[in-house]
């Protein structure tokens, strides 16, 4: 433990930052997997909703600096290619 007191503040603000980035990866996880299993029942419309709103987690989470910007992108893209084969399918 941290003796001097600006180093007892930073672990706090550390702590604070770790739970936060926790939260949104869990809001993140949440959303790809909604967005999966809508692909994996084959259902364009839920595909598609599921979609818009795991690319709008994803984005808030890079902005936020949870993710790096390019990581949210490469993963967005790779939903977006899901999505299209799926519907190329249908």
């Amino acid at each position: 433990m941290a003796n001097i007191k600006s180093a007892k503040k930073r672990i706090r603000t550390i702590e604070k930052k770790t739970a936060r980035n926790i939260r949104v990866k869990n809001h993140v996880s949440e959303a790809e997997k909604a967005f999966l299993a809508a692909v994996k029942a084959g259902d364009v419309a839920e595909a598609e909703k599921t979609f818009k709103h795991a690319e709008k987690k994803f984005m808030q989470a890079a902005a936020k600096g949870t993710f790096h910007k390019n990581t949210a992108s490469r993963t967005v893209s790779r939903l977006a290619k899901r999505l299209n084969n799926l519907k190329e399918s249908k």
